[in-house]
């Protein structure tokens, strides 16, 4: 199998991180974030680059009247209620927040759009590895997130976990669903444990954005899973937002472009994701880093057949 360039992106608006920033001082951050899809589509376009925008379900919704109407039938007790999406909606519900909670314009855009996957984020962007969430609340999530789905005749196929909380135990409710793949996290002792922060774990996913930390693509035949079960697709490298410092940047773009390479040359898969959130702020040098990584799979392609897939065209691939 030639080397596979896979993209997947989690689009989640404020639902991601409500818990950790005040939407009052993110507003234009947001804004930027909605403005910057297209431009990424355009590229995406221009390129033939195909990928996988895993969506939080409840951006679905038009304005708060329909998210009111498509409430799980069984919501997630989180110890920490801090965490909770219907928790934190009841504080925020008015007109003029819709536009940081909603996007089915955008959604359809994307789906739209060729060679794009429309894929989940689960609804309420539902943290797996929180204490007080159950198998139960988790189901009544992902069915709610196809339903809404598929009522723009939309066949969810992918998934990726919120904060990368990978729960292997919760494949078989996904596939049950007709998910049949997953991202989940790369082989590297900073990410054993998704849902810790600690500052050695922050201190190792940060340094691994600037220097050899280890191999990042990997062959396809490695891919967990088989045709009853959702396949595991390792992610590579997620792309940080511009830096200050043009020194860290270039660290930044010259490892990714060398990991793709290694790909490539290798006939291996390489995952690069991002949140559409992380181009939000200086939205001009992120959308420049990104076309230099897209310039360079089109001559990864051009001279080693690189391909680009989303990821339910790989799992069809692997099946």
């Amino acid at each position: 199998m030639q080397g596979k360039f896979i993209i997947s992106l989690d689009f989640e608006l404020l639902w991601g991180v409500f818990d950790v920033v005040d939407y009052k001082s993110k507003k234009e951050y947001f804004r930027q974030t909605r403005d910057i899809i297209p431009q990424i589509l355009y590229e995406f376009q221009a390129s033939k680059v195909h990928a996988t925008w895993a969506t939080v379900g409840m951006l679905f919704n038009k304005d708060w009247e329909e998210w009111e109407e498509n409430l799980p039938e069984v919501l997630p007790n989180y110890k920490k209620q801090e965490l909770s999406a219907y928790d934190y909606a009841k504080s925020i519900k008015s007109s003029s927040t819709e536009e940081f909670c909603f996007a089915p314009n955008l959604i359809k855009q994307i789906a739209h759009s060729k060679g794009q996957e429309l894929a989940s984020h689960t609804y309420s962007h539902y943290y797996c590895l929180e204490e007080g969430q159950t198998a139960k609340s988790f189901d009544k999530d992902i069915e709610k997130a196809v339903a809404v789905a598929a009522k723009i005749d939309v066949e969810l196929k992918s998934l990726v976990f919120p904060r990368n909380q990978f729960a292997p135990e919760y494949l078989e409710i996904c596939n049950k669903h007709g998910i049949k793949n997953v991202r989940t996290n790369p082989d590297s002792w900073y990410w054993k444990d998704a849902a810790s922060n600690s500052v050695l774990n922050k201190l190792g996913r940060t340094g691994d954005a600037y220097m050899n930390l280890g191999k990042k693509s990997y062959r396809a035949d490695t891919i967990d899973g088989n045709r009853n079960q959702s396949l595991e697709q390792k992610a590579s490298r997620f792309l940080r937002p511009a830096e200050g410092s043009k020194i860290l940047r270039k660290l930044k773009i010259n490892r990714i472009l060398f990991e793709m390479e290694q790909a490539a040359k290798n006939n291996e898969v390489y995952h690069l994701w991002w949140h559409p959130h992380n181009f939000g702020d200086q939205p001009e040098k992120n959308m420049n880093d990104l076309r230099i990584i897209l310039d360079h799979f089109s001559r990864l392609r051009t001279t080693y057949n690189f391909q680009s897939k989303n990821m339910a065209e790989l799992g069809d691939l692997l099946r």
